[in-house]
């Protein structure tokens, strides 16, 4: 089964990211260096392909030579619903740390939960629930 990923090209802080990502969302994750893949065309260590697999996986690299690093805007990575609420809140506060609460995490007048955040990284998440029906 295939689905659809994102693919970031971070400023040279993909390691941090996807560290930081694992610690959130927990996975599986690999980090291969300009150097690992024979490249030359930026730092060995810069990172030339990472990939976290698990409950939210995804892919980044470091821009480097003429890539543009992540700058994302009008669109968000939506968790509406991909896990129960309270691993939904667990990741919605985690991603706050050192992030920008656009919009707090709350019960709306419909009667789900929804929330934005820009993490440290400069990633737009929107992050939300349907409560379980009494």
């Amino acid at each position: 089964m295939t689905a659809m990923s994102i693919y970031i090209w971070f400023p040279g802080t993909t390691r941090e990211a996807l560290t930081f990502y694992q610690g959130v969302f927990g996975g599986e994750l690999a980090l291969h260096t300009l150097a690992d893949m024979g490249r030359t065309d930026g730092p060995a260590d810069a990172i030339g392909h990472g990939m976290l697999v698990g409950p939210v996986s995804f892919y980044g690299t470091d821009a480097v030579g003429d890539d543009e690093p992540l700058d994302i805007r009008g669109a968000s990575v939506a968790l509406l619903g991909t896990a129960d609420p309270e691993t939904l809140t667990r990741w919605y506060e985690a991603l706050c740390e050192g992030g920008t609460v656009l919009d707090a995490l709350q019960e709306r007048p419909w009667g789900a939960s929804d929330g934005q955040v820009v993490d440290r990284f400069g990633l737009r998440w929107l992050i939300g629930f349907e409560h379980a029906a009494s």
